[in-house]
C-alpha cells in the first residue's frame, strides 16, 4: 500500500505556510495530493479556476506533489483515490482543538483515515488564509504572505 497523504482545503489563497507546511511532509510520503474542498455553503475570495491555477504553478516544480479538487467529504475522497492519510498543520491551541475533533471523526467515516499533524514553524504561526484574505480586501499588501507563484496586484471587491 502506497502512503499516499491528502492535504485539503480552500486555499484561498495559499500561503508561504501552505507550502513550508507540504515542503517538510514530503519526506513522509510518496506523494502528497494538494486537494481543494469545494464548499458551496463558503464563499470565497478568488474563484475555484485561480485558486487551481496557483496550486498548480506553486508545485509545478515538486513531482511528488499532485494538485486536485473534491466535493462532499475528504474521508470519501481519500477512500476514492487510495490515500490513507490526511495531512494538516497547527498554528495555536485553537486550530489543535478543531483539528482533533475532525480527525477523530474522519478516522471513524474513513475507516482508520489517519491525520498528520505538523506544527507550525514560529515564522508562520501568525499566518492564515483569513488574515492575508481581510489584508487583500483592505488594500494592504498582502505579498509577504503568499508565494511568490501568486500575484494579486489588487482586489476590486
Amino acid at each position: 500500500m502506497s502512503k499516499i497523504a491528502v492535504f485539503p482545503g480552500s486555499f484561498d489563497p495559499i500561503t508561504v505556510g501552505h507550502v513550508e507546511l507540504v515542503q517538510r511532509a514530503l519526506p513522509f510520503f510518496e506523494k502528497i495530493i494538494v486537494a481543494i474542498g469545494i464548499n458551496s455553503q463558503k464563499s470565497t475570495l478568488f474563484d475555484f479556476d485561480q485558486r487551481m491555477d496557483w496550486l498548480k504553478a506553486v508545485f509545478k516544480d515538486e513531482p511528488k506533489v499532485e494538485v486536485d479538487f473534491f466535493e462532499n467529504l475528504t474521508a470519501h475522497y481519500c477512500r476514492r483515490i487510495g490515500a490513507r492519510y490526511l495531512l494538516r498543520g497547527l498554528r495555536n491551541a485553537s486550530d489543535f482543538d478543531y483539528e482533533k475533533t475532525i480527525s477523530q471523526l474522519n478516522h471513524i467515516i474513513g475507516d482508520g483515515l489517519e491525520t498528520i499533524f505538523l506544527i507550525s514553524k514560529p515564522a508562520y504561526s501568525h499566518i492564515s488564509s483569513t488574515i492575508v484574505r481581510e489584508i487583500i480586501k483592505g488594500g494592504g499588501d498582502a505579498s509577504p504572505f503568499l508565494p511568490r507563484e501568486v500575484r494579486i496586484n489588487h482586489y476590486n471587491g
